[in-house]
């Protein structure tokens, strides 16, 4: 297993961020959302996949459907954001689609000699689910789902989390100066949580002998036990009995923490070599109280602030280019090495 970090040039150099998008993010199935988003006809909202802009619509006769979120015209970026309507229109020259992607209307086309709308429809995008949870991919040929997603489906099924039952409740915003490789890495070890996060630490088992690591094709995974007697900022008492974190490729993360069953699911999107943005989708059995969200919600958003500290520093360091890497530790850092090896294999360097 090679020990050694990515090429420290790596997390800020323009050309690598653009072989990223073309050779990972153009490729792979990405989190969009949840199918809460499109509960009926006309239902859509816009989403990325890397930096390709993508609209995810409900038809009228209930198909879920993605697009290139693109005008055929002049490249306008149709929609943002979320709602409800009968055609997809650009703001720009009022270029109009239907919800199948076809174009339904062109603002003076009749005068165009030849015109063919036809051939102008909205870019096909795939889409499928793993539940409640929707994803995309611009690949015009992508293989399913199901193939990414390996065993992970049972993996989380086996702790008690029933995906279909579970309720969306909240969705969070975040922002980093730092690299999305950066931020993928710093979530796939816990080596640094007795040091950095003592509130997750005091009721979490992290020691080397307890905290325990896998990793397959296409994803990888940790597992914690609650400490006995272990001192908890929320009450993690429940049918989750230890933390579960799962990483899916190409930058997925998914949580299940002690407690009522709960479910959380965010994608780490490239926004630029040094700055990466994203969300975090959280799920809960029905009926867990209100507090209860509240107090795991603010134990959640304390780990994510030291995280953000953490990596904007890893970004400062690697940014210097006064070092070409490092040195990773092969047993704590396991999980990392294995993400290390999928982008260099992605990268073909």
């Amino acid at each position: 297993m090679d020990a050694t970090t990515l090429p420290w040039s790596w997390y800020s150099d323009p050309d690598i961020y653009r072989r990223e998008q073309e050779r990972i993010f153009r490729t792979a199935w990405q989190y969009a959302g949840h199918v809460g988003q499109v509960p009926e006809a006309g239902s859509y909202f816009a989403c990325r996949a890397g930096e390709i802009p993508v609209i995810v619509v409900r038809g009228r006769e209930g198909a879920l459907r993605g697009f290139l979120n693109v005008c055929r015209h002049r490249g306008s970026v149709l929609v943002d954001g979320e709602g409800r309507r009968a055609t997809i229109q650009c703001p720009y020259h009022a270029w109009t689609y239907d919800l199948d992607g076809s174009l339904r209307t062109a603002p003076r086309s009749e005068r165009e000699p030849g015109f063919d709308a036809s051939g102008l429809g909205l870019v096909p995008v795939a889409v499928d689910t793993w539940g409640p949870l929707l994803f995309v991919n611009p690949d015009p040929d992508p293989g399913p789902l199901a193939d990414t997603l390996g065993e992970l489906p049972e993996l989380v099924a086996s702790t008690g989390v029933d995906l279909d039952v579970l309720e969306h409740r909240v969705r969070t915003d975040f922002e980093l100066e730092a690299n999305w490789k950066i931020a993928a890495e710093n979530f796939l070890e816990c080596y640094h949580c007795q040091v950095a996060h003592p509130g997750l630490a005091g009721f979490l088992d992290v020691s080397a002998e307890a905290y325990r690591l896998e990793t397959a094709e296409r994803y990888s995974s940790q597992y914690g036990p609650v400490r006995a007697n272990g001192q908890a900022p929320y009450d993690t008492s429940g049918e989750i009995k230890r933390g579960q974190f799962h990483f899916l490729w190409p930058n997925l993360k998914l949580n299940i923490e002690p407690g009522p069953p709960n479910f959380s699911v965010g994608p780490l999107i490239p926004d630029g070599p040094e700055r990466t943005v994203g969300f975090f989708d959280y799920f809960f059995a029905p009926g867990t109280s209100d507090e209860w969200i509240r107090e795991f919600l603010a134990f959640d958003d304390e780990v994510g602030v030291e995280d953000r500290a953490l990596v904007e520093r890893v970004q400062r360091g690697v940014r210097s280019g006064v070092l070409g890497g490092g040195r990773l530790m092969s047993e704590s850092e396991r999980l990392i090495c294995h993400f290390d090896g999928l982008v260099r294999v992605a990268l073909s360097i």
